[in-house]
């Protein structure tokens, strides 16, 4: 192939396509995380309308925000690893177009369950199950796309990860508009679960329209990442008696088995910049969002007080999309430098756990850092670097 000319992202279409299953993949975990104030209150409320049936209904607390960080990491974890055997079994499309189907589908359930009246440990029951099924989805959908992501230019793994970026800004802004509107809490729950339905069935649309576009052919075809094709086209090349120019001229080209067949020899080269991702998203995840979400303002005021966790979802959403761009930008370090310079950052992110520890964190003896400046200041450190730092290892991971 080095004779062909490559074509072009004419419009960037491949690109704005490539970030738009970014924005597809986060949506769910985002949406559900965000909406920790409507989960909570609805549980309160109901446990006490309840009340008059138990007393232990009235203060029963069911720690969603703990739960929902549990079911949802586990099942992303399991099914990411799960995937990647999962891949030599069946399509990517066949994966990728079940799964958002799948996440559509319990959105809608979500959405529905809203105007329903149900008993809070029910409505527990019910809402855990569905954050459990939509993240098992979640993580084939992302190891499906992220392979694909990787046969692009690094570039555009970089546009997916600020697509996953602004997931979470979309999710805040989506919730401060439903708190700051003025309809029924009904409505307004409503409405906010209906934005994830419409934007997962965008994200079906974009990935469906992906191989139709000439750039992003030239790439999906170049290395064939489905097991089950490239075993056809094998067969195909036997049949042609290893006829180089004629495969070329069908369009069909080969990888060497060797470097695909065993998920061992890819993990042997990959392994430091994989673990740099997970001490990144280790150190991320450990405390946001379930310290995080607890920590409050010094300001006692009611309106401040209403919108002061949904307006820290949106600056350490939107700090992260920068340090995803700011990686672009600077691209430091550099490709040489990868191995020796990235992880030491990665490492030392382990002091933002015991600092946010000590943040104004309701119920809590530890509360060193109380002012609200503070907390904003060690958000937006906290979120730049693992947007920064996450960006780095997935754009130089496949190379």
């Amino acid at each position: 192939m080095p004779n062909e000319r490559k074509p072009t992202d004419s419009g960037q279409a491949v690109a704005l396509i490539i970030f738009m299953l970014g924005l597809g993949t986060l949506l769910p975990w985002n949406f559900f995380m965000t909406a920790s104030q409507y989960f909570n209150g609805r549980l309160n409320n109901m446990s006490n309308n309840t009340s008059n049936s138990t007393s232990a209904a009235a203060t029963k607390d069911y720690n969603y925000d703990s739960w929902m960080a549990l079911l949802s990491q586990l099942p992303l974890l399991l099914f990411t690893l799960l995937n990647s055997f999962l891949y030599q079994w069946v399509k990517e499309r066949l994966r990728v177009a079940f799964s958002l189907i799948a996440i559509l589908i319990l959105f809608s359930l979500t959405a529905a369950l809203v105007t329903v009246p149900m008993q809070p440990d029910s409505f527990f029951s019910v809402t855990m199950a569905t954050i459990w099924f939509i993240n098992m989805f979640s993580a084939v959908l992302q190891g499906s796309l992220f392979g694909v992501v990787g046969l692009f230019p690094p570039r555009y793994s970089t546009l997916f990860m600020s697509g996953q970026g602004l997931a979470g800004i979309f999710a805040a802004v989506a919730m401060l508009l439903s708190i700051l509107s003025n309809a029924n809490e009904n409505i307004a729950a409503l409405g906010y679960f209906i934005t994830p339905c419409v934007a997962t069935l965008g994200t079906l649309v974009c990935y469906l329209l992906l191989p139709h576009l000439e750039f992003a052919r030239f790439y999906l075809n170049r290395r064939q990442s489905d097991p089950a094709e490239e075993a056809s086209a094998l067969k195909e090349k036997e049949e042609l008696n290893n006829n180089p120019k004629e495969l070329e001229a069908k369009g069909i080209f080969f990888s060497e088995p060797e470097e695909r067949s065993s998920v061992l020899a890819v993990f042997k080269k990959i392994w430091k910049m994989a673990l740099s991702v997970t001490c990144v998203f280790a150190v991320t995840l450990s405390v946001f969002p379930v310290i995080t979400v607890r920590v409050q303002t010094v300001y006692k005021n009611p309106a401040w007080e209403k919108v002061f966790t949904c307006f820290c979802w949106l600056q350490c959403r939107s700090f992260t999309v920068n340090g995803d761009f700011a990686r672009t930008a600077a691209r430091r370090p550099s490709k040489g430098q990868r191995l020796t310079v990235s992880h030491s950052p990665c490492c030392c992110r382990v002091a933002f756990i015991p600092l946010l520890m000590m943040c104004n964190i309701h119920n809590s003896n530890l509360n060193f850092f109380s002012h609200d400046s503070i907390f904003v200041t060690i958000m937006v450190l906290f979120s730049f670097s693992n947007g920064y730092l996450a960006s780095l290892c997935m754009a130089y991971a496949p190379q």
